[in-house]
């Protein structure tokens, strides 16, 4: 994914794009899950959110500072690391009637395209794969800079989110309320806070 950039001075895009420092940030990356968040919020009853995340992950970038429309990415989430806070509700979310983590450990997504969108901003589209199925998602991007770390690390970090439809992935459970409306939301908001390291 093209995730790298700098505010709009004026100056032509197709020219800042080629400019020596982002060319310098090209290679490739591990996203560093220590420093990394993986998240998501459904509506809960109708009246409040609901935030979790994913503890297990692995990933990849290739970042392409020259022209950003050649990066790409690439996340395995274990779903057994699913985390919201409550050991009773994650124990729900793993069982038949959402996840089924014991069929299907992992979630997946695969880039097909990104795009520059001017500024530090950024769209990368992709493969999201969960319970066997296999949706395209879009994913807005926001490139936070670059740094090298006390330890030596080259570092690139951006903030994502996206939304889906849970039941497009087969996700469909759910329980009527009295006062009318359903107990989880269809909608989901997906959130991506990255810390990625290029590699040696």
């Amino acid at each position: 994914m093209g995730i790298f950039g700098r505010k709009d001075t004026g100056e032509n895009t197709a020219d800042a794009a080629v400019t020596p420092d982002l060319a310098a940030l090209t290679g490739d990356y591990s996203i560093d899950p220590s420093h990394s968040t993986i998240g998501f919020v459904a509506r809960h009853a109708m009246v409040t959110n609901v935030k979790g995340k994913f503890n297990d992950f692995t990933g990849s970038l290739h970042l392409d500072g020259t022209d950003p429309s050649r990066s790409s990415a690439s996340i395995d989430v274990k779903m057994e690391s699913i985390d919201t806070g409550s050991a009773d509700r994650d124990g729900h979310l793993k069982s038949a009637d959402f996840f089924k983590t014991d069929e299907f450990p992992a979630m997946t997504f695969r880039s097909t395209s990104a795009e520059a969108l001017g500024g530090d901003d950024y769209r990368i589209t992709g493969d999201l794969s969960i319970l066997g199925v296999t949706k395209p998602i879009t994913i807005d991007l926001e490139f936070n800079g670059s740094a090298k770390d006390p330890f030596g690390n080259e570092r690139v970090g951006f903030e994502g989110k996206a939304e889906i439809l849970r039941s497009e992935w087969g996700l469909t459970w759910n329980a009527a309320l009295e006062t009318g409306g359903v107990l989880v939301s269809d909608k989901i908001k997906l959130n991506f806070d990255i810390s990625a390291i290029k590699n040696a």
